[in-house]
């Protein structure tokens, strides 16, 4: 975060100001209880796949994830990020500055999720004849286009073997009043000093109702919104109000037990 610029991000995570923004701000201590559950259930997702005996994981728009880094993994697991290039080579060069070290196989796969990223995935090792588990996070949210989700969604499928797994937040739509949530958590971002426009990344329209659209695709799904996963985990009621549960994404995992099906056309 510090070099990335996000100065008050880095701030937050050196706890100097949660205590005081973070509970005096709903929106931004609600989005602080949902990065918190998700990262956290995500994790747990992770190292249940491992010892569960899955070697080959891939997590999507990796973005600035540390994974590779942060968590223990059994000898001989690959850890794919896609991405664009761009972004891993500065997240690359900033943990070397670091002096960070891989706690798996990481290899670094710069593409962009709208090119053929199974076939880029292919070409560096990745084999579609062995479980999978996936990760998707802050992505199925309305950063794709409702036809590049459901595509993605589909290429995925077609490159999972029995026995993988699946994980991701998501948003069902983006109708105009989770456009005005958005505003909101927007306007609370700008007032700390986070000068990008999230608004501009999202796009609306109606995408499929992502756990059933994986159920059609092959996958055995479950589905829990926020309040669900912080049971979960053990941790404390959310900070957010019932209102903001617009813009609050929901949380899927799933499981690929069969054979692989050939996916439904959008």
């Amino acid at each position: 975060m510090r070099a990335a610029g996000a100065d008050y991000l880095a701030r937050m995570i050196d706890d100097r100001t949660f205590a005081t923004d973070g509970g005096s701000d709903p929106q931004l201590a609600a989005l602080i209880d949902i990065v918190v559950a998700h990262t956290r259930c995500s994790d747990d997702f992770l190292a249940e796949a491992v010892r569960a005996g899955i070697r080959q994981v891939v997590i999507l728009a990796s973005g600035l994830d540390t994974r590779p880094y942060r968590l223990w993994w059994p000898r001989g697991t690959t850890v794919y990020e896609v991405e664009r290039p761009e972004t891993l080579d500065f997240k690359s060069e900033v943990l070397r500055g670091l002096g960070a070290g891989v706690t798996a196989n990481r290899c670094a796969v710069g593409v962009d999720l709208g090119q053929d990223w199974v076939a880029a995935l292919r070409r560096v090792g990745f084999d579609d004849t062995r479980a999978t588990v996936w990760i998707a996070e802050q992505l199925l949210v309305g950063y794709l286009t409702p036809e590049r989700q459901h595509r993605l969604l589909q290429s995925l499928s077609s490159a999972s073997a029995a026995g993988s797994r699946f994980a991701a937040d998501h948003l069902p739509a983006w109708n105009p009043l989770q456009l005005e949530a958005e505003r909101a958590y927007v306007d609370c971002w700008q007032r700390h000093g986070l000068d990008v426009d999230l608004a501009s990344l999202t796009h609306p329209g109606e995408y499929r109702y992502v756990p059933e659209y994986l159920t059609e695709l092959g996958w055995e799904t479950t589905a829990r919104d926020a309040t669900e996963i912080r049971g979960v985990l053990g941790l404390e009621r959310p900070h957010h109000n019932p209102g903001d549960s617009l813009f609050i994404p929901k949380y899927v995992t799933a499981a690929r037990l069969a054979a692989r099906r050939p996916p439904r056309r959008c």
